[in-house]
């Protein structure tokens, strides 16, 4: 595609705006964009249900690079613009006090830069590896969650998507069964979890060294289960993975293959500013292959090694991740990550990074009198494990990266934006981001990609509620 034009910029937040609209169902009426329905629950009224709305656009473009050669998946050295939408209804219902059911269908499309191919740390988060650009509908979410509660002692949550406003005990272990997205319960952290409103890169949106189970769209089915203190949390989770690396399929053979992850939160006051720190650990049972087996074989035959070729069904990849999150004053906090995974076995349900490390700073801005919005940077630094860079090395290919040969270097990201709040419930985003040898191969890029996110959201009632 071309680049940009000023046109081609104008163009954006109308056919944001049409699109959005046009995928509101019928029968419901916008009422605002903050937790509208049933804000003053209390104990004695806790908030019955709530429906909420979503939608995301993001355009994106990146110039000419640097390329002495390409492979079947390289980022093109050529200049590409691509836009993604997705737009979400988020349904919670009270079934009875301690129990909640959620029900989320979403629409999704658009296509990125060369397929998703070409980075280690793909740039955008609201786009998977799918086979068509055409917005699709399908399930995001569909689950019961139940609460048991340990003592009298109670906390108050507010209505926000997926959560019904209330008190719920203090101490308690929450099972949630269904259809859902490990990320709904891992890996949280106060500023970098969400693509929609804050940094859009994989690898800083989650910990890129979890591959953690889900199907092509992000989501899969299993059960969490979490305990919570006043200020601990312990979480487990079990769920299915996909047949095969980035399938849209899931592996029904649950007692061989099946994802599991484990996580430990300690939540703190420092100054009396907020804090968090996470330990995640996860083991993934996967039909799966080897990387160093496909380079023997390869060596063997004088071929060029397929790990997918070699795969077998209960194959272990595993991994730990650290999240840090700390308010350093009511306008500025600051986050980092750390991910390992083995980098042994093929990279299967989220992207190519076995060694993660990553820090960044978040500021509102308050002191320039503009208190909603957000100006936010972080660094992310990627890399693969020895046997993984040989195999890339013989010409590969790897989930989304094969530039047919590799002069390994990690890959550095560089992401900034700025978000501003146009209108209630309307937010705009521009986004800079810096790769440093894309695809861990220094004998490519630098690549610059610059975007424009646009974001709505507020509550919505069938119009007979008003």
């Amino acid at each position: 595609m071309s680049a940009w034009d000023n046109r081609d910029v104008c163009r954006l937040p109308i056919i944001f705006a049409m699109l959005s609209l046009s995928l509101l169902p019928a029968g419901l009426m916008a009422q605002s964009d903050a937790p509208t329905p049933d804000t003053n629950a209390s104990p004695a009224n806790p908030e019955t249900w709530n429906l909420y709305y979503q939608a995301t656009s993001i355009g994106q473009h990146h110039g000419t690079f640097n390329s002495p050669y390409a492979g079947p998946l390289s980022l093109e050295d050529t200049s590409e613009s691509d836009v993604s939408l997705t737009t979400t209804l988020f349904f919670a219902f009270r079934l009875s006090q301690n129990t909640q059911f959620v029900f989320d269908p979403e629409i999704a499309g658009g296509r990125g830069f060369s397929h998703v191919d070409g980075l280690a740390n793909p740039s955008n988060g609201e786009l998977p590896r799918v086979a068509t650009a055409t917005p699709k509908p399908y399930l995001a979410r569909l689950y019961i969650s139940h609460d048991f509660g340990f003592g009298d002692e109670t906390e108050h949550v507010e209505s926000d998507e997926n959560q019904l406003a209330g008190d719920r005990p203090l101490v308690r272990y929450t099972i949630t069964a269904g259809r859902f997205s490990d990320s709904d319960f891992f890996d949280d952290n106060n500023y970098s979890h969400d693509p929609r409103t804050q940094f859009m890169a994989w690898g800083l949106m989650y910990n890129g060294a979890w591959d953690y189970p889900a199907d092509t769209r992000g989501y899969t089915w299993g059960i969490a289960n979490e305990f919570h203190t006043r200020n601990w949390s312990f979480r487990y989770g079990v769920a299915a993975e996909p047949r095969v690396a980035n399938g849209g399929r899931f592996d029904r053979r649950l007692f061989v293959d099946q994802g599991q992850t484990f996580e430990e939160e300690r939540r703190y006051s420092l100054h009396h500013h907020p804090g968090a720190i996470r330990w995640l650990q996860y083991l993934n049972r996967t039909r799966s292959g080897s990387y160093g087996q496909a380079v023997r074989l390869a060596e063997q035959t004088g071929s060029v090694p397929n790990v997918a070729a070699i795969t077998r069904p209960g194959t272990l990849k595993y991994g730990t991740g650290v999240s840090f999150d700390q308010e350093l004053s009511r306008d500025v906090g600051v986050f980092s990550r750390l991910g390992w995974n083995d980098g042994k076995t093929e990279d299967f349900a989220f992207t190519a990074i076995d060694r993660l490390a990553e820090a960044g700073v978040s500021v509102k801005g308050t002191s320039w009198k503009r208190k909603d919005d957000v100006v936010a940077t972080a660094f992310a630094a990627a890399g693969i494990s020895g046997v993984h860079a040989v195999y890339l090395a013989m010409g590969g290919l790897d989930f989304l990266l094969g530039d047919g040969k590799l002069n390994y270097a990690p890959e550095y990201l560089w992401e900034s934006y700025y978000s501003a709040r146009v209108v209630r419930g309307f937010i705009a985003t521009f986004d800079v981001q810096h790769y440093n040898n894309p695809a861990y191969n220094h004998d490519r890029g630098p690549v610059w990609v610059e975007s424009i996110r646009l974001h709505i959201e507020f509550g919505i009632k069938p119009l007979s509620a008003k």
